[in-house]
């Protein structure tokens, strides 16, 4: 099994339509081939600059290459 994980600091206003578009639009990864308990993860401590992440598991390598090499999951790095 194979755990990824993405943390990030959104460079829209907390709370705005486009913070909320960009989380909407993320959820669409979990429909990606392979990509089994996606999460998505609001950080609540302030001990780090991070304010989400975004955790997934793949049943192996061949798996995560697929979601990797995804069209879906291309363009969203891509455009976001």
């Amino acid at each position: 099994m194979i755990r990824h994980t993405v943390v990030s600091r959104l460079k829209h206003a907390s709370g705005s339509a486009a913070e909320r578009g960009f989380l909407e639009a993320a959820k669409s990864l979990a429909a990606i081939p392979g990509v089994t308990r996606f999460e998505q993860l609001r950080q609540v401590c302030r001990k780090n600059d991070y304010s989400f992440g975004f955790s997934m598991e793949f049943a192996d390598q061949a798996a995560y290459d697929v979601y990797n090499n995804h069209p879906s999951h291309v363009a969203f790095v891509r455009d976001r």
